[in-house]
């Protein structure tokens, strides 16, 4: 039986956590009613900004038609392919410098190079090399891979030395405390890494889209600015916004079934 002092933290606990979401949902409304009635009252130009009510009667026109849901869903495809990728290389590269570690001196100052390479300036050549509808994966990729291997590579820098010490002196082999030790101890380190790729995965996809696409949240955009449809240039942002957050809970539940596997099996 828990005791008052326990029941009394858990109230306010969820107390806090009430008033955080409830906080959360009067910023968010106080933001649209000022943008609403600022643009109502002349305050900002609605050609420029759009408004709120707007926004809504154009979603309900473009959710009627599919046209919304058809973009939205082009979006996520890409931007889930490009994770994927990005993440099978960088953690196959990232397997391959703690492999060797004469190949991870060799190209670590490559590494950091593209890096710092602002990716947008590759757009053009992916447009050339891929074509128009795989220069978007191929912008996602660029943006997200090079992150991954150096956060997965740290990851495999803090594992513990005394564990694969232990395993080396009892004959393991490289495979065997890679599989055993190496990958199920760096599961934090890829969940992590899945975060941060969730939004740079989408920014290459909706940088490809801007350059070459024909379909997808970015084409919708270049395609409002074009016609100067400010209403719909910001219901597709508010669809990235969206996007965004779905793709970071599906992370956020990923990482939870991870931990609960781990305590079980631990």
């Amino acid at each position: 039986m828990s005791s008052p002092l326990y029941e009394r933290y858990l109230r306010l606990q969820k107390r806090r956590q009430r008033l955080v979401l409830l906080s959360r949902l009067a910023v968010l409304v106080a933001f649209l009613g000022i943008w609403e009635f600022a643009a109502r009252w002349g305050w900002i130009d609605p050609m420029l900004t759009s408004r709120p009510s707007l926004l809504a009667s154009s979603f309900r026109e473009l959710a009627f038609e599919g046209n919304l849901l058809r973009h939205t869903w082009i979006t996520g495809w890409e931007t889930l392919v490009g994770i994927v990728i990005s993440m099978a290389l960088g953690t196959g590269i990232a397997v391959g410098f703690w492999w060797s570690t004469f190949a991870s001196k060799v190209l670590e100052p490559y590494v950091v190079v593209l890096n710092a390479l602002p990716k947008v300036a590759l757009g053009p050549i992916f447009y050339i090399w891929l074509g128009d509808r795989y220069s978007i994966y191929g912008m996602a990729v660029a943006i997200s891979i090079i992150v991954t291997i150096i956060m997965v590579e740290s990851g495999f820098r803090e594992i513990s030395k005394t564990k694969l010490k232990l395993m080396e002196s009892f004959g393991a082999t490289r495979g065997q405390m890679l599989r055993m030790v190496l990958l199920p101890a760096s599961i934090p380190y890829f969940i992590a890494t899945l975060k941060v790729n969730v939004g740079l995965t989408l920014v290459g996809v909706v940088m490809g889209e801007f350059l070459s696409s024909k379909a997808g949240l970015g084409y919708l955009i270049i395609y409002g600015g074009q016609v100067f449809q400010m209403t719909l240039v910001m219901v597709s942002i508010a669809m990235l916004a969206l996007l965004s957050a779905l793709l970071y809970g599906a992370v956020n539940v990923l990482e939870l079934l991870a931990r609960r596997r781990y305590h079980h099996e631990g």
